[in-house]
């Protein structure tokens, strides 16, 4: 994982909730967790990793407060912490 995805995933879970990620910057950074990105229909993109799984539309500019929200639940629900990718 470069620099770049640990920085992203690191914004995830910022306080206050960030609201400038890029989606295409999350996905690459998720992607470099091992997480499986599928494209469906209606812009939707349905994110697997370790087994646990969630959905979220895809924009062309950056995550909504309620999409890096459930990005962070996710996370914490497939055991990733914020210690594990320090900047």
């Amino acid at each position: 994982m470069n620099h770049h995805d640990r920085k992203i995933l690191h914004a995830f879970f910022t306080h206050p909730i960030s609201t400038n990620i890029e989606f295409k910057d999350a996905e690459h950074a998720l992607a470099a967790l091992g997480a499986q990105i599928d494209m469906k229909s209606g812009n939707r993109v349905e994110v697997t990793l370790r087994g646990q799984k969630t959905m979220l539309h895809r924009n062309h500019h950056s995550l909504s407060k309620d999409d890096v929200s459930q990005l962070r639940k996710f996370l914490e629900g497939c055991g990733v912490t914020i210690d594990a990718f320090q900047v």
